[in-house]
């Protein structure tokens, strides 16, 4: 059973930077594929960024954060780290990072168009909010 926890979320300015933690236990991170997806109020959860598994480090962008946002991982901690730059008002949200197994896929982005119904594990979020 993998447990997810994020932390790292707070209120930041518009062009402003954060960087935030997906923390893993119950088994090595570097295994899973993980994801983050991000839920604005009264929106739905949606995908922005993956990782591979099976110690892969290959890596997935939604077109909403891709060349602002930068996922990575480190084995050695367990954790996945979200570097998010260049933050605007859209990017407002809850920040979930979710995981899964890899199974016969090479690449996370595999389960991208299965949204969030492809994760097994969840993390409980971490707000960002991005006002001036």
């Amino acid at each position: 059973q993998l447990e997810l926890v994020e932390s790292g979320g707070a209120s930041v300015q518009p062009g402003g930077s954060l960087r935030l933690s997906c923390a893993a236990s119950g088994g090595p991170v570097d295994r899973f594929a993980i994801m983050w997806f991000r839920q604005a109020p009264g929106k739905e959860r949606l995908f922005i960024s993956c990782i591979d598994g099976n110690a892969g480090f290959g890596t997935d962008y939604s077109s909403a954060v891709k060349g602002r946002f930068t996922l990575s991982r480190d084995a050695s901690k367990n954790t996945v780290f979200l570097q998010m730059n260049n933050l605007n008002t859209d990017d407002t949200a809850v920040y979930y990072c979710a995981g899964r197994s890899m199974g016969l896929e090479t690449t996370c982005g595999a389960f991208v168009k299965y949204g969030p119904d492809a994760m097994t594990y969840w993390g409980k979020g971490t707000p960002v909010t991005v006002t001036s």
